[in-house]
């Protein structure tokens, strides 16, 4: 099985924690959609025989596209690829763009997943990070989604957003899940460069959460979610039973996917490649027959290393069975050389032949994931 991604880098407003690739909309997408077709097309060959299983259009902000076109899209898919009997289709979608016009127009696409990017009730907190909506627009996003019978709704929080206080992110929690949401993916608030975020730090207009306050958030995210019934399957990832989002575990699982439109990268399991980041000369090309973009082989070492950087954040773990199979006993005996420590330490434990890391343990994931790697240049 394989997933395909399909980027649309849209934007009618700029997130000021965004460092993702995106341009203002614009009026008329049909050059754009034109060239997304056409470059399925010229791709069509790139997981082979493989079947795809899964979707995800995002972005970008996907809904500021009409339903209509977005069926152009996931039509186009179908044509040119062979496509799983009932596969997994999200779309990602921002709360002011949801109408009962735009959500009786999506119900005659393939999608079957929805998510939605609220990150916070709290109005402050979404004039901050310059979200578009307000927290009674995410309300009736969310109530006429559920009214046109849309079961699998996923929803976007964040969380160590300057000025949000451990009792803040509480309520924030408490709000999605009396929603009767089946999945819910939460990311602390990271001020990358080149954002607005990062530009008002620098002139002292905000000041960071401390890390007491992160590490208590993060922790009434675990207890909160398990409360309601969450598996929490990724670092950043809860979902009710059955409810998981098989497209973004099979990025964790290494399964060959596609990706479609300006940025968007592929990976095959052994080399990975990124279009280029620029929408007009990514259009340019792709109506010459062209494709532009950026490839990595991925030798031994970068492929075990993102074999552990992946693996260590799901429920799945590292498989020390697939370890020795793909990566040798030399691989095998360094994991379990070096993971004995955070076992004693009662940050990992070991469940048959599976290493996963326990709630403790998840609290300092990057420094843990980070010393089971290989060192570059060895």
């Amino acid at each position: 099985m394989a997933g395909i991604y399909i980027h649309v880098p849209f934007c009618k407003k700029i997130c000021s924690y965004c460092d993702f690739y995106h341009v203002m909309a614009q009026s008329d997408n049909k050059q754009y959609i034109n060239a997304l077709n056409h470059e399925a097309r010229l791709r069509g060959n790139y997981l082979g025989t493989q079947s795809v299983s899964t979707i995800y259009i995002g972005g970008g902000t996907p809904s500021v596209l009409q339903a209509d076109e977005i069926k152009s899209i996931l039509d186009n898919i179908v044509d040119n690829f062979k496509i799983d009997t009932n596969p997994e289709v999200t779309i990602e979608v921002n709360p002011d763009d949801i109408s009962d016009e735009f959500l009786e127009g999506l119900k005659k696409t393939m999608v079957n997943r929805i998510s939605v990017g609220i990150q916070s009730w709290r109005d402050q907190d979404l004039s901050l990070m310059n979200r578009r909506h307000t927290a009674s627009a995410a309300a009736m996003a969310l109530e006429k989604i559920f009214n046109a019978a849309y079961e699998n709704v996923t929803i976007d929080l964040m969380y160590g957003i300057p000025g949000m206080k451990t009792a803040d992110w509480a309520s924030n929690l408490d709000i999605s899940f009396s929603y009767g949401i089946k999945h819910l993916s939460a990311y602390h608030l990271t001020i990358e460069e080149g954002t607005m975020l990062n530009r008002m730090k620098q002139k002292g207009m905000l000041t960071e959460i401390d890390e007491d306050e992160s590490t208590a958030q993060f922790q009434l995210l675990i207890e909160k979610a398990e409360a309601a019934g969450f598996i929490q399957y990724e670092i950043s990832n809860f979902s009710l039973p059955g409810f998981l989002s098989i497209h973004n575990s099979n990025y964790w699982k290494q399964v060959s996917y596609l990706g479609l439109g300006p940025s968007a990268h592929s990976f095959n399991g052994y080399s990975r490649q990124w279009n280029i980041r620029d929408v007009n000369k990514y259009i340019k090309a792709i109506e010459s027959d062209s494709l532009l973009f950026d490839k990595e082989e991925l030798d031994r070492k970068t492929r075990f290393n993102e074999y552990i950087m992946t693996s260590l954040r799901t429920m799945w773990g590292i498989n020390l069975d697939y370890v020795e199979d793909v990566f040798d006993k030399e691989g095998y005996d360094y994991i379990r050389n070096l993971s004995g420590k955070f076992i004693d330490y009662g940050l990992m434990r070991q469940e048959k032949q599976t290493l996963v890391l326990t709630n403790q343990g998840k609290m300092i994931s990057d420094n843990i994931i980070s010393e089971l790697m290989l060192p570059v240049g060895n």
